[in-house]
């Protein structure tokens, strides 16, 4: 396991579960800054993750069914196609995903490779060429014990809080809820626990 930083820390491990954040480029105003002095990698997750379940402007590309169906299928297809990880739980949000996996090779394997592509898809989709579709940076958090891995299986499950018309409705668990209207769309995936 390689542990290194560039704005946030990051964990590369093989073998031992990892949630992973990613988030389209420029879904956070440039201004809105968090001194690492203040708080820490995880503190400011949460600032920022509190910041992107209410956005109501920047890119919300991931509402769009053929953007966030691309994004779904990248995901599975990284565990079932390649075999570069065991896949325990993922939510697809308008600007962001959530994922749990356990890495059968390291990040630059995996992660890059699974932006890559669906930025390159997506912007196809969108009709740009060339343009930054995922914030380079995510935020990765190594978990160290079967408490902690149902309690972010259990995240990715509270974001789909309820069922309407079969398919679950995309809802963040913050106190009062969400600003946005959430798009009807089947974007969860959950196993049951390793």
């Amino acid at each position: 396991m390689r542990h290194y930083e560039r704005r946030l820390p990051h964990w590369d491990s093989i073998g031992q579960p990892l949630f992973v954040t990613f988030r389209l480029y420029d879904s956070l105003p440039a201004n809105r800054v968090f001194p690492p002095d203040r708080l820490t990698s995880g503190r400011a997750f949460v600032a920022f993750d509190r910041l992107l379940d209410r956005a109501t402007s920047g890119p919300l590309f991931l509402r769009i069914p053929d953007i966030a169906d691309l994004v779904v299928e990248a995901l599975r297809d990284g565990e079932r196609r390649f075999g570069r990880y065991e896949l325990h739980s993922f939510v697809v949000m308008p600007n962001q995903v959530h994922l749990l996996v356990t890495p059968r090779v390291v990040s630059t394997h995996w992660l890059g490779p699974l932006k890559g592509f669906t930025s390159h898809s997506a912007n196809r989709i969108l009709g740009r060429h060339g343009m930054p579709f995922w914030q380079d940076e995510s935020y990765d958090h190594l978990v160290r014990s079967d408490t902690e891995f149902r309690r972010r299986v259990e995240s990715c499950q509270g974001w789909v809080s309820r069922q309407e018309g079969g398919l679950p409705l995309v809802e963040c668990r913050l106190k009062g809820g969400c600003s946005q209207d959430w798009l009807p769309h089947p974007v969860t995936y959950c196993t049951v626990y390793r």
